[in-house]
């Protein structure tokens, strides 16, 4: 695959994942932080839930959605291997579907992950969290898993291709994060190369994961991916 340095200019008419939807799951508006917009989201909250995943998805300009298909595969998995344990919440974040307010240049979609995981928290008060995130999901996932450092409940975070051609991640996105870090990435991504990921792996303190013959997008794999990613989030 071609080794992209940047972002391909916006699509006027992004490819959008159709609504899918896993057994059990509500779909519900969460509210935002402290006047932030509210979200649309998918929560799969059993009662008595030991842990609950939060799953934040690629980049909005670019068709990502809570329904993108690695995110689903994700939830899907976790929802036949884990059962009634491990709940999950995926979401869109600010002007995608129906959430309210516009695209947050990635600082406001920092706060919507925050305010996934302070629904996941109010929903089950005395479960483990772990936080992951997909593309542009891993760089704000990590930062608002830092933000929410003080929080010991956040005890797993994974990132799964993080574009690190196109997001600068820094040793401040992490620092603050008490829980282990996992990254999964293909060996052929795009965005991501193997000594890139490594580079990123050993500034953040992370184990690292690659998957041979995947791309950024994990065509071929997702299933493979989510069973892979599976025991680092629970």
């Amino acid at each position: 695959m071609p080794r992209l340095k940047e972002l391909p200019p916006v699509p006027d008419k992004p490819v959008v994942s159709p609504p899918a939807w896993v057994t059990g799951e509500e779909h519900v508006t969460l509210p935002g932080l402290s006047g932030e917009p509210s979200l649309e989201a998918a929560v799969r909250v059993p009662a008595g839930a030991e842990r609950v995943v939060v799953l934040a998805h690629p980049h909005p300009l670019y068709g990502g959605t809570m329904h993108s298909a690695v995110v689903l595969a994700i939830a899907k998995v976790l929802a036949e291997k884990s059962g009634e344990r491990v709940g999950t919440v995926r979401f869109n974040y600010r002007g995608v579907g129906t959430s309210e307010g516009a695209y947050g240049k990635g600082v406001g979609e920092v706060e919507d992950v925050r305010a996934a995981i302070h629904e996941a928290r109010r929903r089950a008060p005395s479960a483990k969290l772990s936080a992951c995130g997909y593309s542009f999901g891993t760089w704000v996932t990590l930062r608002a898993a830092a933000a929410e450092h003080e929080a010991r409940d956040i005890d797993r975070v994974v990132l799964v291709a993080p574009a690190v051609r196109v997001f600068k991640f820094v040793i401040e996105d992490a620092r603050g994060v008490a829980a282990p870090i996992a990254i999964f990435v293909g060996d052929d991504d795009e965005f991501c190369d193997v000594a890139e990921a490594e580079e990123l792996a050993t500034t953040i303190g992370a184990a690292l994961t690659v998957l041979p013959g995947s791309d950024h997008y994990f065509l071929k794999s997702r299933r493979r991916l989510a069973e892979l990613v599976l025991p680092a989030l629970v």
